[in-house]
C-alpha cells in the first residue's frame, strides 16, 4: 500500500514539474498512440543534436505518464546523489561490458511484471553522424517488444510518440527506413548536427 501510494505521489509530482516547465518554454505534447496498450518497449528519441532534447523529452514523457528507463554509467548511480539518477530513470550499467548490454536490456523485458519503455538514441552523440546505431532493433527483437519512435520538434515546439513498429514483423533494413522517413519531418535543435541519411 506504501509502495503504490509512494508511485503515486512520485508520478504526480513529475506530472507537475513537466506542465511547469514545458508551460514556461511553450512547449506542447502530442501522443498519437494509445500507449496505455503498450505494456512495454524500445523508445527511439531523435534527433538528438543538443543537450535540452533530453530536457524536453523527459518533461514530454513525465505528463504522458510514461514509464520511461535508460541506461547510463553506474558511476552515476553509486554515488550519494544516485537516487537522483534513478528517480530520473537511469539504469546504472557497467559500459565496459557492451557486448552483453543487448542481452540484458533483453532480460530486463523478459524478467520484468512492471511496464518498461527503455529510452535508446541510436545517434549515439549530439554530433552529426554518418549513420545510426542498430542495438536499439536488437535489444527489441531479444527483447520481444515493439519499438515506439519519440520526437522533438523545435519548430513547432511540440514532443510526443507518434509512430511504432514490430521488429519481429520487420527487417533492421525496414525499419530504419521506417525511422528515416518518420523523422525527416521532425526539425531539430541543430539541423546541422542531424543526418537525415540514418541508414
Amino acid at each position: 500500500m506504501c509502495g503504490v501510494l509512494g508511485f503515486n505521489i512520485f508520478a504526480s509530482m513529475k506530472k507537475f514539474l513537466a506542465n511547469v516547465g514545458l508551460g514556461l518554454m511553450g512547449w506542447k505534447v502530442k501522443n498519437d498512440l494509445d500507449t496505455d496498450n503498450v505494456h512495454s518497449c524500445v523508445l527511439v528519441c531523435g534527433p538528438h543534436t543538443s543537450n535540452w532534447d533530453f530536457v524536453v523529452t523527459i518533461l514530454a514523457f513525465w505528463k504522458m505518464g510514461i514509464p520511461m528507463k535508460l541506461f547510463i554509467k553506474d558511476d552515476w548511480t553509486k554515488p550519494w546523489y544516485g537516487f537522483v539518477i534513478k528517480w530520473l530513470g537511469g539504469i546504472g550499467v557497467d559500459r565496459s561490458q557492451r557486448q552483453n548490454l543487448t542481452d540484458y536490456a533483453a532480460s530486463l523485458f523478459k524478467e520484468s511484471n512492471e511496464r518498461l519503455y527503455l529510452v535508446n538514441t541510436p545517434e549515439g552523440t549530439r554530433k552529426w553522424v554518418e549513420k545510426w546505431k542498430k542495438g536499439f532493433y536488437y535489444i527489441a527483437q531479444k527483447g520481444e517488444v515493439p519499438i515506439l519512435f519519440a520526437y522533438a520538434d523545435y519548430e513547432r515546439k511540440q514532443a510526443g510518440i507518434s509512430a511504432m513498429t514490430d521488429p519481429a514483423r520487420y527487417s533492421l533494413e525496414e525499419v530504419l527506413q521506417q525511422a528515416e522517413d518518420f523523422y525527416k519531418n521532425v526539425t531539430p535543435h541543430t539541423p546541422e548536427n542531424f543526418n537525415p541519411n540514418i541508414r
